[in-house]
């Protein structure tokens, strides 16, 4: 892509350059890693942090069962040759669980929670291993120690969730260390093994059905019911409560808890950005057919709420959050002049700073006549004021 003309390719959104190498390296990039791209953080970067507060119930359930797991079967292959398929197994699931663990623990840059379904399927498999050498010798108190580890753990996860099913936790924890026992003394029989999975899988299941029965918006998904003792708005803001409207926060230009028309974000709003209320969705819904694209607006925030809702093309001015200097207000204007837009919605300040999105919102608000539908304001670009 980099190669590609830029005359003749999408600018690369999010760059500050039109460079996918500026992309990759800067602010989406190497910055999230160094901590030289501000933006929220979820949790506090150090070892421990998969296991703190704001990430350990979306990821951690069964990292201490996969990292004891991963030691044990390496010390029991140990003697295998290099092509061995368990040790290779292990080495690179392994290798995938310690590489991204790691730089998801400690990088200092922008981090939202949801990046822990990176190291997911490291977990997964190396937990169905360990429960694949289950019958090798030693591996009883193994077993059991792991089960125990796993369902105090669960226990101290639950807990961070008080109100949210309070009896779960003792469940788990009294079942499942009952199940330990049972295990450490007769061994890897069918009753206490169904037992024990019943245990360790009570927590994250419930976090599942719960996370599935729960409507989100946003685009910072977290899993779970709200979270105590979290430092960060992740943890305190629960499913579909997320904070700001772009990676730093709040959308240039606009003061923190306000929407585009300065009044208060809007109930069920996302990223500070309001629904979509009926009446413009049908509005932007009449005749769309004929149109390249039914409206055009500042941020890919607002164009991804009505496009979703409408189901027809709108046109995000700026990329992500109004920055991006594309399209040019000449290119806008050609569009406009051939009429390839319908509505652009918004009230024409503009949120990229003194950039293109900013200087069409001022040019739309000066040629056009604006109209409110349910509190938006909109106009027709089909009909200039003179």
């Amino acid at each position: 892509m980099q190669l590609w003309p830029a005359g003749s390719r999408p600018y690369v959104g999010g760059s500050t350059d039109d460079s996918v190498l500026q992309l990759a390296l800067g602010y989406n990039g190497l910055s999230r890693l160094d901590g030289s791209g501000a933006g929220p953080r979820a949790g506090d970067p150090g070892l421990l942090r998969l296991f703190g507060a704001e990430l350990g119930g979306q990821v951690a359930w069964l990292l201490p069962a996969a990292l004891v797991a991963l030691v044990a079967g390496l010390v029991w292959t140990a003697r295998r040759p290099r092509t061995d398929p368990l040790r290779a197994g292990l080495l690179v699931w392994g290798g995938w669980l310690l590489v991204s663990g790691l730089v998801l623990s400690l990088m200092s840059g922008t981090f939202h929670g949801y990046y822990t379904v990176a190291v997911a399927p490291a977990i997964a498999v190396l937990v169905g291993i360990g429960a694949g050498m289950a019958g090798h010798r030693g591996a009883r108190p193994v077993l059991a120690g792991t089960v125990a580890l796993t369902v105090v753990w669960s226990w101290v996860l639950l807990g961070r969730s008080a109100g949210f099913v309070p009896w779960l936790r003792w469940a788990v924890l009294v079942v499942g260390v009952l199940a330990a026992v049972g295990l450490l003394v007769v061994g890897l029989r069918r009753v206490a093994a169904a037992v024990a999975v019943v245990a360790v899988l009570a927590g994250p299941a419930a976090y599942s059905v719960q996370t599935v029965a729960t409507a989100h918006t946003g685009s910072t998904p977290t899993a779970g019911p709200a979270v105590d003792g979290g430092t960060s708005a992740f943890a305190r803001g629960g499913p579909g409560r997320t904070p700001g409207g772009s990676d730093d926060g709040q959308f240039p230009g606009r003061p923190p808890g306000q929407d585009r028309t300065g009044q208060g974000d809007r109930p069920g709003s996302a990223f500070g950005e309001p629904t979509a209320s009926p009446a413009l969705v049908s509005l932007l819904g009449t005749g769309a057919g004929s149109y390249r694209w039914t409206a055009a607006t500042i941020g890919s925030q607002t164009a991804a709420l009505y496009q979703l809702a409408t189901g027809d093309p709108v046109m995000a001015i700026g990329g992500f959050s109004g920055r991006d200097p594309s399209p040019t207000l000449a290119q806008f204007q050609a569009w406009i002049a051939a009429g390839d837009v319908h509505w652009f919605i918004g009230d024409g300040a503009g949120r990229g700073g003194d950039g293109p999105a900013t200087q069409i919102g001022q040019w739309v608000a000066s040629t056009f006549i604006p109209r409110t539908v349910d509190g938006e304001t909109v106009y027709d670009l089909t009909s200039p004021a003179s």
